[in-house]
């Protein structure tokens, strides 16, 4: 029987180290550096997504897509070797819609320029799948995914072999007959679907910044309002970035060059001109570019808002990340008004894309920092 103590006894070192210290999740047991080497991976995952999407927005201005009129996802790795080769590939493009109604006058050197920007696109995904299997299955087999993460990264790769189908099924809409150009709502998905991706990755590389014990800790210090306004936010923003896609896919930033109206007006009278009424969201370059302005304005609100409710925050770091994501989103808004009124030209529209990228990662940022506060001292 242990020997009774008195209430008003000291706790001396001793005593001390014979408290029993609660143990670590079993993800913090994980082999030492997993998390760390992860994040590297995913991080060089992202990137590389990010690249796919510049590269697919320069294939998409250039009108490069369409070049390569089939899809093999294995033996397409390989460009045509030899002159036959090279006029078998033409003579299949010169059958496509685009050649016959708008490329015509195309001769076997523009085809070869607009071939191999496609052929590029294709062959960086194919480099992006790789290097998300080869880092998945050695992390897999040398046991150094924590617990709970093995079904999210493999979504992740599931979602990259998606995004694969469904730029075949954007390419084959341009390939049936009925238009020159990808059904604009098709490259609206395909364009969603890596920012979703690229929003996924982003959000795995901040958690794995991090052990299980210091993400549980900090959720407790989490600001309720600015998590729910950053969520709103951040679907404001993908819409802003679908719509985004459906100017590209129609060209509507090459009309409507003045701001702040549109034409002389600020609803241009043509915006609901198609039938049926439903498609001019779609294919009517007044209302997709009217639309695009304003959920970017509404982005541009919102961002304030955010802003002037976080003035109350003690937290360093995400009032730091609120400055970030707002002073983002203002630049992303001059860009885009600079694109319009330059006509979309190449070297300002693929910067707006950039943008784009950077001010999404701002966003999911500060909803992390929002959700998972960073530790900082009491004197702040």
């Amino acid at each position: 029987m242990s020997k009774k103590r008195n209430i008003f006894e000291e706790v001396d070192e001793a005593a001390a180290s014979e408290v029993v210290k609660p143990a670590g999740g079993v993800i913090d047991r994980a082999p030492k550096g997993a998390r760390r080497m992860i994040r590297v991976w995913l991080v060089m995952v992202f990137v590389l997504v990010a690249a796919m999407v510049l590269v697919g927005g320069l294939t998409r201005l250039t009108d490069s897509g369409l070049s390569i009129t089939e899809w093999k996802p294995v033996t397409g790795a390989i460009p045509p070797m030899s002159d036959a080769d090279w006029q078998g590939a033409f003579a299949k493009y010169q059958a496509s819609p685009e050649f016959i109604n708008q490329n015509s006058h195309m001769d076997m050197a523009a085809f070869k320029t607009i071939y191999w920007w496609e052929w590029g696109h294709r062959l960086l995904g194919r480099f992006v799948g790789l290097v998300w299997a080869f880092g998945f299955f050695f992390f897999l087999v040398t046991k150094r995914i924590p617990t709970g993460w093995t079904t999210r990264l493999l979504g992740l790769g599931g979602l990259g072999g998606l995004q694969g189908a469904v730029g075949w099924w954007m390419v084959s809409s341009g390939l049936t007959g009925r238009m020159v150009d990808v059904a604009s709502y098709r490259l609206a998905i395909h364009l969603g679907l890596a920012f979703f991706i690229l929003g996924l990755t982003t959000w795995y590389i901040l958690h794995m910044s991090r052990s299980e014990g210091e993400l549980m800790q900090a959720r407790r210090g989490k600001d309720a309002g600015l998590w729910t306004w950053t969520g709103i936010l951040i679907a404001a923003a993908f819409v802003q970035i679908l719509l985004g896609a459906l100017v590209a896919g129609i060209d509507a930033g090459t009309n409507y060059i003045d701001w702040p109206l549109m034409a002389g007006q600020f609803m241009p009278d043509t915006m609901f001109e198609l039938t049926p009424m439903w498609s001019n969201f779609f294919e009517n370059t007044a209302l997709v570019q009217f639309n695009h302005r304003m959920i970017g304005y509404l982005v541009f609100v919102l961002a304030i808002w955010i802003w002037f409710q976080a003035r109350g925050n003690g937290n360093r770091v995400t009032k730091l990340a609120v400055r970030m994501m707002l002073g983002m989103v203002v630049l992303q808004v001059v860009l885009g008004i600079v694109t319009v009124m330059q006509a979309a030209q190449m070297h300002v529209a693929l910067t707006h894309q950039i943008g784009a990228i950077v001010t999404w990662v701002l966003i999911l940022r500060l909803r992390f920092m929002a959700g998972y506060p960073a530790q900082q001292s009491v004197r702040g």
